[in-house]
């Protein structure tokens, strides 16, 4: 154990289901295993804290609510792997980084500050009435995962997205 009282195994467990998961969706974990696993104890003890593995590289506010876009894997991280290689925390890499072709280099925050997502919340109210069309006579509710897109048509959102592996609370109803 060591002073957050999450032990080794804990971490090594989460490594393998965390790099297992990855790869069968089609993401890669930085190649530097040590490196991973200390990220995954920031996500540990983040999810110790607050009941959800907030991002460690970022400062959670500790309302679900408000950090679901920082949730690992985080809303950030197709954009800034496509863009820069790497997620904002350099858990999950592009190929080339995975490889030791490419280094990893920073990664800027595209987390708007808290003041901006406040705004962006109160003016996601959808205000325009949306016509009936046959689009929208659809049996049943269309969810989309909003970290890797993934849509499904069902009562509920699955308990976990079958691409990324988010958690149910990740998705929003898409039509």
């Amino acid at each position: 154990m060591n002073f957050t009282g999450i032990s080794e195994q804990e971490v090594d467990l989460a490594y393998e289901v965390l790099k297992k998961d990855a790869l069968n969706g089609g993401y890669r974990l930085n190649p530097d295993a040590e490196f991973v696993k200390n990220l995954i104890r920031g996500l540990l003890r983040n999810e110790q804290r607050y009941g959800y593995r907030a991002c460690p590289c970022r400062l959670a506010s500790g309302k679900k609510e408000e950090d679901l876009d920082i949730v690992c894997p985080c809303d950030y991280r197709d954009s800034d792997v496509e863009e820069y290689g790497a997620c904002y925390c350099a858990l999950y890499v592009n190929d080339a980084i995975a490889t030791g072709t490419q280094q990893v280099a920073p990664v800027p925050e595209r987390r708007p500050p808290r003041s901006e997502r406040q705004k962006t919340k109160k003016s996601a109210v959808h205000t325009v009435p949306v016509s009936p069309s046959p689009l929208f006579t659809l049996p049943l509710p269309v969810w989309r995962c909003k970290v890797c897109g993934y849509l499904c048509a069902r009562e509920q959102p699955p308990g976990i997205c079958p691409v990324c592996k988010a958690k149910k609370d990740r998705f929003e109803r898409f039509i």
